[in-house]
């Protein structure tokens, strides 16, 4: 982790706060980071002794990313042929669940460093990643590893701990992976494990653990759903999972449970302002007040629910009712790209698109990769840009012609999309991307040790 400095950003073309209405936008003011937390946003600040000065000119400001749903294992997964062009059940069956016990933990470092990587080169300071990656060759220690990794990359971290608890053999394709599923008893043990040696209670935590079944009707028995949620709250975690991703999803709980997907973990005791699902694509209007009543969260993923084919969220309809939406990226298995930036893109265009421009703003679409993010993961401290908040920002490049004759330029990164490069960014007062690149990360390394990894998995015999 690099070291804590006192530092002041100057000349800004235009700061983003992630705040909404009239203080989305704070104008071209410096900043002051002190002691990890934002002390001054004023025009005109000077340097004081000590301090690192960074000139912003021609740059943009924003608060580092939340990403609030990831798994960040599939990094070696991008593009596999089988599952190109399938849609979510073809794709679980053909891509990642067959090869869920070729990964060694050498191979799983591989792909979160490569991940990592991507995620801080386009602008996220903060990462929950839902892993699910137990009891492959034995291990239950593959959730330290993404922790040790974080700890490497300077990125807070939020370990969603997944798994199963019976094999699932109703989700089309798992009874092809060689993964045990763990009891109960394994799984909590696991978990307190973690909770003891890793997460952190403070609202600008730089590690967190979150109790996380793959998916809900699938992943363990109903009877068990309770059971982990009672757990949960007694050890002060949050909850996370999958939900509605599907229309198949939503079939298959009316006719196993009589209900739709939300009211199933009403009654498993799933809802709360802990708890935050994964694409919650297919919702019933009640279902979206089910959701804002007891401010239970959602991670948007559009680009995966595109890619493979399972709708648009309804995420205009959820903000209207109130209920706390961020962003995420999803696997690259199914996306083939974990950048925050064309998840942000894709965002603002595909509900104009679905239900017109005035459907999303580029100001709504920050505040949901941001403050939202923030607000679901409990991290009070972290997400806007505000004087006494931690200093969580990236400073976008716009070297690139895309960015050239802009009038707004402050929204670029989201109407435009990529290409953009990060210049800076830092996380609690640490600089992780400096100059446009990660400090000691050797790019041509990680390149040769990603294609080695995609060859061993290649080599494999996966039935």
């Amino acid at each position: 982790m690099t070291q804590l400095q006192n530092i002041l950003i100057k000349n800004p073309l235009a700061v983003m706060t992630g705040l909404r209405g009239p203080r989305a936008r704070a104008g071209a003011v410096d900043i002051r980071i002190v002691k990890g937390r934002i002390a001054e946003m004023a025009t005109g600040l000077e340097a004081q002794p000590g301090e690192r000065v960074i000139d912003a000119r021609h740059s943009l400001v924003y608060p580092g990313w939340i990403n609030t749903h990831h798994h960040l294992f599939q990094n070696l997964l991008k593009a596999v042929p089988e599952g190109l062009n399938q849609d979510l059940q073809g794709w679980l069956a053909s891509v990642p669940y067959p090869r869920l016990n070729r990964f060694t933990p050498q191979l799983t470092r591989i792909a979160a460093r490569l991940g990592m990587a991507e995620l801080l080169l386009s602008g996220v300071t903060t990462c929950a990643d839902h892993h699910y990656l137990y009891h492959a060759h034995g291990s239950t220690e593959s959730g330290d590893q993404l922790f040790d990794t974080a700890d490497e990359f300077g990125m807070r971290f939020v370990l969603c701990r997944g798994g199963a608890l019976e094999s699932a053999s109703a989700h089309p394709g798992f009874s092809k992976t060689a993964l045990q599923p763990e009891t109960l008893e394994q799984m909590v043990g696991d978990i307190e494990r973690l909770k003891s040696r890793y997460h952190q209670d403070t609202p600008d935590a730089m590690r967190r653990v979150v109790v996380a079944p793959t998916t809900p009707t699938f992943s363990l028995p109903p009877t068990l759903l309770r059971e982990l949620a009672h757990t949960a709250r007694g050890l002060g975690l949050r909850l996370h999972t999958h939900l509605s991703e599907t229309q198949n999803y939503v079939n298959f709980c009316r006719e196993k449970y009589n209900c739709l997907p939300v009211e199933f973990v009403a009654e498993h005791e799933w809802l709360g302002p802990d708890v935050w699902f994964a694409h919650a694509v297919h919702l019933q209007p009640g279902e979206i007040r089910m959701l804002a009543q007891t401010r239970t969260g959602v991670s948007h993923c559009p680009v995966s629910n595109a890619r493979l084919g399972s709708g648009v969220a309804p995420v205009p309809q959820m903000v209207e009712a109130g209920v706390p939406v961020s962003l995420g990226v999803d696997g690259v298995a199914s996306n083939e790209s974990g950048s925050m930036v064309g998840e942000a893109n894709t965002a603002w265009l595909i509900h104009r698109a679905e239900q017109g421009a005035s459907a999303t703003t580029a100001e709504d679409v920050i505040h949901w990769g941001t403050a939202g993010g923030a607000q679901v993961l409990g991290l009070g401290a972290v997400g806007t840009l505000e004087v006494g908040q931690a200093a969580d920002l990236v400073i976008y490049g716009l070297d690139h012609p895309r960015f050239f004759g802009f009038h707004d330029i402050a929204v670029a990164p989201v109407v435009a999309g990529e290409p953009i490069t990060v210049r800076y960014s830092i996380v609690g007062g640490r600089v992780v991307v400096d100059d446009g690149v990660i400090p000691g990360l050797d790019v041509q390394q990680m390149r040769a040790e990603a294609w080695d990894g995609v060859r061993q998995l290649m080599a494999q015999n996966v039935d």
